[in-house]
């Protein structure tokens, strides 16, 4: 177990001597964790790759390792204290997402109102429903 008495944030180089449990090739999770490792020249030990966040999150409640987790999958898990965030420099990770479509999609009725209301409604909806985030700045 991982004590940090003092708060400081770890180097990020404490990742390189963490058994390390990674989501599968060709996940969003896996990319953004391994873009983040290549940046930072970091050599970081697989301890076993899993198909899905909650497998992943299975895993490192059960202490069979520890990895990085995408912080609205582990909601609960926080709060209850099941898992907890050790402090590491240079983290979060923040990464963007986007909504897509096909360049030429005719949208039925229902997804044209949708993508309306997510336009128009973006920033309140980030407040009401994610603004929990902001405490794990």
């Amino acid at each position: 177990m991982i004590e940090n008495f003092n708060n400081k944030p770890y180097d990020k180089s404490i990742l390189s001597e963490l058994p390390f449990i990674y989501r599968e090739q060709g996940s969003g999770t896996r990319y953004v964790i391994e873009r983040f490792i290549e940046r930072n020249h970091l050599k970081v030990k697989m301890k076993m790759e899993l198909t899905s966040n909650e497998a992943v999150k299975q895993a490192v409640i059960a202490g069979l390792g520890y990895s990085i987790m995408p912080l609205i999958g582990i909601r609960s898990e926080l709060s209850n204290g099941d898992l907890q965030i050790i402090p590491v420099k240079d983290f979060p990770i923040k990464s963007i997402w986007h909504l897509i479509w096909l360049k030429n999609k005719r949208f039925s009725p229902v997804a044209y109102q949708f993508l309306n209301y997510i336009k128009s409604e973006k920033h309140k909806i980030i407040k009401e429903r994610f603004e929990w985030f902001e405490m794990y700045k």
